[in-house]
């Protein structure tokens, strides 16, 4: 993936070339939360490396989140790292599999790392949304929201949020949810009909 065409790749924890801008990057964002007065940062593994083995970039990106978590933990951040779909959205990204998401934040092993789980991105990924949410949940950070096909508002494709939001709910998660999405409409009225869901 040609870092020039999705700027979200551009620092990659798979090079560890990169682990010095990604953990400046890191400390920047820390200072930033704590301005902000917020526990979230967005974490991206960035780019799959052609011709490495993904155990290598794996390992890679374990070892920068481990370094990174320090950092994190100093500004009581957490880290929400977030998978991506290749299909559609981010062809190169090295991160798409979330049973290798939920085993990073597993071997990074501290409490200021968690997933981003786009729900979104699932859905086009790999599906499944809703057993992958409880069985994992405790590895989840935050939610974005976003429906399949087109990234609208729910309502508009084929996710059924109504059950998805009743899952999430069953779990105790109470944390944030994020609306990622593009409104077909006003979007103050797409907010208000996601709140009946």
């Amino acid at each position: 993936m040609n870092r020039a065409r999705d700027p979200k790749l551009s620092i990659s924890l798979t090079d560890p070339a990169d682990r010095p801008a990604f953990l400046a990057a890191t400390r920047e964002s820390a200072e930033a939360a704590k301005r902000f007065e917020t526990t979230r940062m967005v974490t991206l593994a960035g780019k799959e490396l052609p011709g490495v083995p993904r155990e290598v970039q794996h390992q890679s990106v374990v070892e920068g989140l481990k370094a990174a978590h320090d950092i994190a933990a100093r500004a009581g951040a957490t880290m929400i790292l977030e998978p991506f779909n290749t299909l559609v959205n981010h062809p190169g990204a090295y991160l798409y599999s979330m049973s290798e998401a939920f085993a990073i934040v597993r071997e990074v092993g501290g409490p200021y790392l968690k997933i981003l789980f786009d729900i979104y991105h699932v859905q086009i990924q790999e599906g499944n949304v809703v057993n992958t949410i409880r069985k994992n949940i405790a590895s989840i950070g935050h939610f974005h929201v976003a429906d399949v096909p087109g990234r609208h508002e729910p309502g508009t494709g084929e996710i059924n949020y109504a059950f998805v939001f009743e899952a999430i709910r069953e779990t105790g998660y109470r944390d944030f949810v994020g609306m990622e999405y593009n409104p077909t409409k006003d979007p103050m009225t797409t907010l208000r009909d996601v709140k009946r869901l």
